[in-house]
């Protein structure tokens, strides 16, 4: 594969008119770059920070085409995220990448891409790779409801509740070690500002857990993020508010509902899975450490 099927671009609209077929062709697999994509459309790179600020380059996106066929994307925001790359695709990227002067601080994609990627970057550039974490990609099967399910009952989360929901984003992000700044001035350029989330509340009404979910993208909705705090976990409110946000998604007319677990937690796992959530696949997140400068 030449360097010059490689086509990169700063027009979001553009790209989504020559890539958007591609990506809603698989959209289970292709979930993070549909609602990125789609992010950048409706609310533009500041939704990921100020372009140009230390940390948040104007993003570039690429396209691995032939023949007027699309066989690969990429986007590079705050570091790099693929569709499935065979190795030879890989090290090509790679190259061409290298060869431009990019920096990658990390490179996220399945398995197999991402270490394929991290491989060839490091061939390229001698940047040496650390596989910072895995994490597995389900898809809903045929949804089973908990039985019995706890006491109360699902309800949207609306603007009276902006309070409460950042709480429970707090805690979930500090549970994941997700380092994000979330109160009312920061709200706007997280990540969960576009979602849709619903509480699971107790009968006084008492906010117990809580789900949520992207906008449709190519029939495809992604329940994110799930979180329960840490004292009324065991109480099956996660698995019942998940159920919630899961009837919603193919209620509204979803042909793909998936979500993202860390394999390493059995629980979240096994409810996932008796809840009728399927593994996919599994996704990998690699850093990258720059080789020193010679000194001299």
């Amino acid at each position: 594969m030449h360097p010059d099927d490689w086509h990169l671009t700063e027009d979001i609209d553009d790209f989504h008119t020559r890539a958007g077929e591609f990506l809603r062709s698989r959209p289970a697999l292709h979930t993070t770059p549909l609602t990125t994509i789609e992010t950048l459309r409706t609310r533009g790179a500041d939704a990921f920070g100020t372009p140009g600020t230390p940390g948040v380059p104007t993003p570039v996106l690429g396209r691995l085409e032939r023949a007027g066929n699309v066989h690969a994307i990429f986007y590079l925001i705050r570091g790099l995220s693929l569709t499935h790359l065979t190795p030879e695709h890989a090290d090509t990227l790679a190259a061409h990448l290298a060869a431009l002067g990019h920096s990658l601080p990390f490179a996220s994609a399945d398995h197999s891409t991402a270490t394929a990627f991290a491989e060839a970057w490091q061939r390229h550039t001698g940047a040496t790779p650390t596989l910072r974490n895995r994490i597995r990609l389900y898809r809903l099967g045929t949804l089973t409801p908990p039985t019995p399910a706890p006491e109360g009952r699902g309800r949207l989360v609306g603007e009276q509740d902006r309070e409460q929901l950042m709480l429970f984003l707090r805690g979930f992000t500090t549970d994941v070690r997700e380092a994000v700044t979330i109160d009312a001035d920061s709200w706007a350029r997280t990540r969960f500002a576009d979602k849709h989330f619903t509480f699971w509340e107790t009968p006084d009404g008492t906010p117990v857990s809580m789900a949520g979910a992207t906008s449709m993208v190519g029939g495809m909705v992604r329940v994110d993020p799930v979180y329960t705090p840490a004292h009324l976990r065991g109480r099956g409110y996660a698995a019942a508010v998940t159920t919630e946000v899961s009837q919603a998604a193919l209620t509204a007319g979803a042909t793909d509902v998936v979500l993202y677990a860390d394999p390493a937690n059995p629980t979240s796992n096994a409810l996932y899975q008796r809840l009728g959530y399927l593994p996919l696949t599994e996704w990998a997140v690699y850093d990258f450490t720059p080789t020193e400068p010679n000194a001299g």
